[in-house]
């Protein structure tokens, strides 16, 4: 047989075995997703709040240093959600007039230059909309009955996360070693090199995205309250969790600002809150991210899209969320596995300062 012929083949076969050893994790993942984005969840809040612990453990035992630093970020976020819930009721009755005003304004700005439509065919649209609605009542009911069901499998990964990101922060280090140890004693160096750059890559993506996202929240949400935009606080919690998906993400949660802006403000202010989505994307593509998580994640923008839509493609919003982390931690620890020994213990003392 030929030698090239050869070699391919010896390179097909394990790249098949491979790639059933994808697919069946991600049938097992699929599975058990609840456990798999609780983990996911707990290691993104350790890889923030392990910082803050250890700084309380310098005063405070261990112990009551992590369950001070978890205890007080749960009561800052729901006093953060309770604070927009209590705007958001309070503003309800004026929000409901002013859209009410804003349909209006946009009916008469759809049937004026340059569009011209019928103001008949609008009012056949909006009639369609509310039969269809009343006709699918049913189906909506259902789907909000389910969407119940949903809620509680997401406070159950909640707590899940918060048990496990508790020990995690507490004693992260402990859980390593005893994996290591149960490992042959020839293949723990490499493990740990790649355990600990994928640790750092992955901490370092986390810190990073979250710095973006509050940069990005921060520019919109004062963008909107000078524009007099109704509900700038809410959306821009919306903008901040929407970052969590590169390239994708900033532009939906803007495009839910400019809905906003149309019904309440009128086309001229929808169209500069339609500017923005320029604007932050601008920021956060040629400012913030080469500033922020060019020391941890190195991703050329093709594979970070590609990366995005191939996990929204497999797992849907989750999978879009996941996607960049996880391909910029193997793509870590493979460099890791492929440096000479002595940049490897340089790198495992840099992991080692950074947690």
């Amino acid at each position: 047989m030929n030698s090239g012929l050869r070699t391919a083949s010896a390179y097909a076969w394990r790249l098949l075995v491979l790639g059933a050893a994808a697919y069946a994790c991600f049938k097992i993942l699929g599975r058990l997703q609840l456990v798999a984005v609780a983990l996911f969840l707990a290691l993104v809040v350790t890889s923030v709040l392990r910082p803050a612990a250890n700084l309380l453990s310098r005063w405070l035992p261990r112990g009551p240093a992590t369950a001070l630093s978890l205890v007080g970020s749960v009561v800052l976020f729901l006093g953060l959600l309770s604070l927009i819930g209590s705007l958001v009721a309070g503003e309800s009755d004026r929000l409901g007039q002013e859209f009410a005003g804003g349909v209006g304004r946009i009916e008469r700005w759809l049937e004026s230059s340059p569009f011209h439509l019928d103001h008949k065919a609008l009012a056949n649209l909006q009639s369609r909309v509310t039969r269809y609605l009343s006709e699918h009542r049913s189906a909506l009911l259902s789907s909000a009955l389910s969407g119940a069901g949903r809620l509680l499998e997401v406070l159950t990964g909640a707590v899940l996360a918060l048990f496990c990101s508790l020990f995690f922060i507490h004693s992260g280090e402990r859980f390593w070693h005893w994996f290591q140890a149960l490992l042959p004693e020839r293949v723990r160096d490499p493990w740990d090199r790649a355990g600990r750059a994928a640790w750092r890559t992955f901490a370092g993506y986390t810190r990073g995205i979250i710095i973006v996202a509050a940069t990005n929240a921060v520019v919109v949400g004062v963008a909107l309250y000078l524009l007099g935009v109704p509900l700038a606080l809410p959306l821009m919690l919306l903008e901040f969790f929407a970052a969590f998906v590169p390239l994708v993400g900033s532009p939906v949660a803007l495009a839910v600002a400019t809905v906003v802006a149309l019904a309440s403000r009128g086309p001229v202010i929808a169209v500069v809150v339609l500017a923005l989505i320029v604007v932050v994307g601008q920021l956060e593509g040629h400012v913030l991210h080469p500033l922020v998580l060019s020391w941890a994640v190195r991703l050329h923008p093709v594979v970070v899209a590609l990366s995005v839509i191939g996990g929204g493609v497999l797992a849907g919003v989750i999978g879009a969320v996941v996607a960049v982390p996880m391909v910029s931690v193997a793509w870590s620890v493979f460099g890791a596995l492929r440096a000479p020994p002595v940049l490897a213990a340089e790198a495992r003392t840099a992991t080692e300062r950074h947690v």
